[in-house]
């Protein structure tokens, strides 16, 4: 039997790094543990930290192919943080123009969410804690 202990990372290849960088450290206050540029690959990789332990890197590659559909392509369906308040976090997103779903109610646990897009489309879910 396999003993996974935590998730490492979560990786997002982004089609604009320096609109992408914005908005996980600028928007979101993601950060930056370390940033690299690889010339033969004409790439970037940024090392994101969220909370104490968590962390996301973002790539950036030549034309990478755009999502096939949203919200239900296959594969990596939404990225999710956990928040104290998330009527808080929402109306410091839409401040910054960010465009926020109403805030819904999960029917197995009964807590608050809710979604908005990263640069690329992503979905991001804010999660009560």
């Amino acid at each position: 039997m396999l003993h996974l202990q935590k998730v490492h990372h979560v990786a997002i290849i982004v089609s604009d790094y320096k609109r992408s960088k914005h908005f996980y450290t600028q928007i979101l206050g993601l950060k930056i543990i370390n940033e690299t540029y690889r010339a033969e690959r004409n790439s970037h990789k940024l090392d994101l930290r969220v909370g104490d332990s968590d962390q996301i890197e973002l790539f950036s590659f030549p034309n990478p192919p755009s999502r096939p559909s949203y919200p239900e392509a296959a594969g990596l369906r939404h990225l999710a943080f956990e928040v104290d308040n998330v009527a808080q976090v929402k109306a410091q997103l839409e401040q910054q123009q960010i465009a926020v779903e109403a805030i819904r109610i999960d029917e197995f646990t009964g807590k608050r969410f809710t979604f908005f897009a990263d640069p690329d489309g992503l979905p991001i879910e804010l999660y009560e804690k």
